[in-house]
């Protein structure tokens, strides 16, 4: 998923989850307090899950490691042990992308053992399946939920919502040593960090506190092996300029419009001078070439298609995927275009919102419904 771009200002240390009002983010810890009392550093084997015939082939493990200096940032995680041999396979660490996606977002959508049936869907219940490229057929997988805010990761206090990107990465160093801590097990098997998207900054940093604590003998030690990212933020810079030559470079662009564009903007193409007409008429000239591809995966159909037409190119996937996804929920079922990825998005929505008992009182299925918009919207607003 690519990333939007931030202002330079952005571009600093950047605070990820910043409270929109104290009175909010207040309400929300009273009611987790209310919820959540006493699970910190707690853990539950899941056997069943709505949607799945009979009981998950597989082990899922869920739980919350408090973490902060307080240990008032409670970070919730989903680990599925290897198929193969839990005590000499790979350890991975996967980090989700946003800043703000939920771990199960990964889980059911790139390298975990589910997936949803969007073929099967039949309007009620969506079900799932198992996916056969699954990562955890050989190794064992962490799946957790950070920075603090995403998914069912909460802090105690309006406070602890403030992090930045390398306290994000110190408070997820510190869910490893103190995960590790509480599954000996899995001490001496070899350690990779994994992630994606927004995943390219924390990582990184993730991994240099690791190098750190191996340095210094922090316990428990880490076999650290490497680290995997796929389609991360790097610098957004480069990032950014580097649009326009990758549209060139799988056709979607002419030779003639790459070259105009190269040479009329000076190979730059994220801070344009307004008033260089033929750079600024060359880029709108190839947004309307890409106005109708689906930017995340090209070879994708773009479910846009099926929902009235935009006149506006959007960079920023979020935007583009958020206008798809209010037009499909607005349906009384999924269009016969097979919009896989936007689809399956549907899905889940649809699948949590079946998973909130009646029976609940109204402060419970208040606080549900907040889950589910974290969940199950996959990204938060800040999110990319």
């Amino acid at each position: 998923m690519a990333p939007a771009t931030p202002s330079q200002e952005e571009q600093s240390p950047k605070i990820l989850f910043n409270s929109r009002s104290s009175m909010s983010r207040m309400c929300f810890s009273i009611l987790l307090l209310l919820f959540f009392t006493g699970v910190a550093t707690s853990q539950s084997i899941v056997e069943t899950l709505p949607g799945f015939p009979g009981k998950l082939p597989f082990e899922l493990e869920t739980g919350y490691i408090s973490v902060g200096d307080m240990d008032d940032v409670q970070l919730f995680y989903y680990f599925i042990e290897s198929d193969r041999n839990p005590r000499m396979d790979p350890l991975v660490l996967w980090l989700t992308g946003g800043p703000g996606c939920s771990g199960f977002s990964a889980l059911v959508y790139e390298i975990g053992p589910l997936a949803f049936d969007v073929e099967g869907y039949d309007g009620i219940l969506p079900t799932l399946k198992l996916n056969p490229y699954s990562w955890t057929k050989v190794a064992s997988i962490i799946f957790i939920d950070a920075p603090v805010g995403a998914g069912f990761s909460y802090a105690e206090t309006p406070y602890g919502y403030n992090v930045s990107d390398t306290s994000s990465a110190a408070q997820t160093y510190q869910f490893l040593r103190k995960w590790l801590t509480f599954h000996p097990n899995f001490a001496g098997n070899p350690l990779y960090i994994g992630g994606d998207s927004y995943s390219g900054i924390v990582a990184p940093i993730l991994i240099k506190d690791i190098l750190h604590g191996l340095e210094v003998g922090l316990q428990p030690t880490m076999e650290l092996q490497g680290y995997l990212l796929g389609n991360p933020v790097t610098d957004y810079l480069i990032d950014d300029n580097s649009r326009i030559p990758y549209a060139h470079r799988v056709s979607l662009i002419s030779d003639g419009l790459y070259k105009a564009a190269k040479e009329t903007c000076n190979g730059d193409y994220g801070n344009v001078d307004i008033n260089n007409t033929l750079c600024v008429e060359t880029l709108q000239t190839i947004k309307m070439c890409l106005l109708q591809i689906n930017l995340a995966m090209i070879l994708e159909p773009q479910c846009a298609f099926s929902s009235p037409q935009t006149t506006e190119l959007q960079w920023d996937l979020r935007v583009q995927e958020n206008a798809t996804m209010n037009y499909l929920l607005s349906l009384s079922r999924l269009p016969e275009l097979p919009c896989r990825v936007n689809a399956s998005l549907c899905l889940l929505i649809v699948w949590m919102s079946h998973n909130i008992p009646l029976e609940m009182n109204k402060i419970s299925q208040l606080f549900s419904i907040f889950l589910l918009y974290r969940v199950s919207v996959i990204c938060s607003p800040t999110s990319g």
